[in-house]
């Protein structure tokens, strides 16, 4: 199972750190979706803020942010 860490910056300023994880995928497959899902102004994202899980949409995200070493979460 690839897991991912996103940046997230928020229209609002704000930023988030969130995991993505795709089971049975590479880590460039599953950076790549989770590009391609944020994309369009009806992409969505279900991901992980730390023990919460949570629905990230596309229309409030300004910015992503993937490191090689994950954020803090």
């Amino acid at each position: 199972m690839a897991r991912i860490v996103l940046r997230v910056r928020l229209i609002s300023g704000d930023q988030l750190d969130v995991a993505y994880e795709e089971p049975g995928a590479a880590d460039d497959v599953t950076v790549q979706h989770a590009v391609t899902a944020l994309a369009g102004d009806t992409g969505v994202l279900r991901c992980r803020h730390g023990d919460r899980e949570l629905v990230l949409y596309s229309r409030g995200v300004a910015a992503i942010e993937i490191a090689p070493r994950g954020a803090v979460l």
